[in-house]
C-alpha cells in the first residue's frame, strides 16, 4: 500500500557522505554495546537452539549404545569398543536478512518519530550484530530489494560486526522491492541451518504477499525466522488536513484524496489489514513476528521478544 510522502527523509549517505554514515554507525555501536548486555547474559542464548550436533568425547561402550557411534581409532588402540559422544552445537549461525526497498526512507516526522524507518532497522540489526558477536556466534549479512545485492558471509568479529551495521544504514534502493525473491536468496545461502532476522516493513501488494508468504512458508522448513518489522506511527492513519497526495515511494504511482473521515477510515482499515495479512504470514509458516516501531526504537523490543521466547521454549 502507498505511503505518504510527506517528510520522508532521504538516505543517510545523501546527508553526510562516508564520515557521517561512519559516525552514525559509531554511535550506534556505542548506544547498543550499552544495552545488549541483558541479552547476552542469558535471554539470547536461551531463545535459541544451536545449529546441530558436535563431537565432545569418546567413552566405553555399554549395553544399548548405538554401534555406529563406535570411535574404530580409539577402539583398536584400547583394545575395548569406545564410543563418540556428542553435545548440542551452542553456536548460532546468525543471518540478517534487511530489505533496502525505497519504503524504509519514510520517518523522522516532526512531533511523531525521531528516526526513518530505515534508521530503526540499522538499530535493530546493531541488536542483534552485537549481540552475536558477544556471544561468539557466526554473523552474516543479505541486504537488497528487488534482489539481493550484497551478502556477507558469516563471520565472527567487531570489524565484521560494524561492517554490517554500515552496509545496512549505507543501502538505498529504487523501485519495487521484492521480498519473495529476498528471502530465497538468503535461504540458499545458509549451508546449514541458521537462524534468519528478517528487517522489513513488509510493504506489499496482494501479489507480492502471495509470492513472499510461499517463500517464507519454504525457507522455515528448514531455518529458524524471526521477521523484525519496522514501522513509523504516521503510516498507520492520514492527516486531518487534506487534500492528501499519497506518493507510493516505490513506483507505482500517486494518489490524491480528500481527508474525509470515510477516506481516513478506509485507509487505516487497508493499513491494518496489509499487516494482519503478513501477521498470518508468520502464523502459518511457524515463525515468529516481532513489531518495532520508530519511536519506541529497536532493544526494548527485541529484549521483550526475547524473554518472552525463552519463557515459551523453557516452560
Amino acid at each position: 500500500m502507498p505511503s505518504p510522502t510527506t517528510n520522508h527523509q532521504p538516505p543517510t549517505t545523501e546527508e553526510g557522505g562516508l564520515a557521517a554514515l561512519l559516525a552514525q554507525v559509531r554511535r550506534i555501536e556505542l548506544r547498543t554495546e550499552r544495552l545488549v548486555s541483558s541479552l547476552a547474559a542469558g535471554n539470547y542464548r536461551s531463545a535459541f537452539k544451536g545449529s546441530g550436533l558436535e563431537f565432545d568425547a569418546v567413552r566405553a561402550y555399554a549395553d544399548g549404545d548405538d554401534a555406529r557411534l563406535i570411535d574404530w581409532n580409539v577402539t583398536a588402540r584400547a583394545g575395548t569398543p569406545w564410543v563418540k559422544v556428542f553435545r548440542e552445537e551452542r553456536e548460532l549461525a546468525v543471518t540478517l536478512v534487511v530489505d533496502s526497498s525505497a519504503s524504509l526512507a519514510f520517518g523522522a516526522i516532526p512531533g511523531i518519530s525521531t528516526r526513518t524507518k530505515r534508521a530503526l532497522a540499522a538499530e535493530a540489526a546493531a541488536v542483534v550484530a552485537v549481540t552475536a558477536l558477544r556471544n561468539h556466534d557466526r554473523l552474516a549479512l543479505v541486504r537488497g530489494a528487488a534482489s539481493a545485492d550484497l551478502h556477507l558471509p558469516l563471520r565472527r568479529g567487531r570489524g565484521h560486526c560494524l561492517r554490517v551495521v554500515r552496509e545496512v544504514l549505507a543501502g538505498t534502493a529504487a523501485g519495487r522491492g521484492d521480498l519473495a525473491a529476498l528471502v530465497e536468496s538468503a535461504a540458499r545461502t545458509c549451508r546449514r541451518r541458521a537462524v534468519l532476522f528478517l528487517v522489513s516493513d513488509f510493504i506489499h501488494d496482494e501479489t507480492g504477499h502471495v509470492a513472499f508468504a510461499g517463500a517464507l512458508a519454504r525457507a522455515a522448513r528448514r531455518h529458524d525466522i524471526v521477521g523484525l518489522r519496522v514501522a513509523d506511527p504516521a503510516e498507520a492513519t492520514l492527516p486531518a488536513s487534506g487534500p492528501l497526495v499519497l506518493d507510493d515511494p516505490e513506483g507505482r504511482g500517486q494518489v490524491v484524496l480528500s481527508a474525509s473521515p470515510a477516506n481516513r477510515r478506509a485507509y487505516a482499515a487497508a493499513y491494518a489489514a496489509a499487516r494482519e495479512r503478513t501477521a498470518a504470514a508468520f502464523r502459518g509458516a511457524g515463525c515468529d513476528l516481532v513489531d518495532l516501531d520508530t519511536v519506541e526504537g529497536a532493544f526494548t523490543a527485541l529484549d521483550r521478544f526475547l524473554r518472552g521466547r525463552r519463557r515459551r521454549i523453557h516452560a
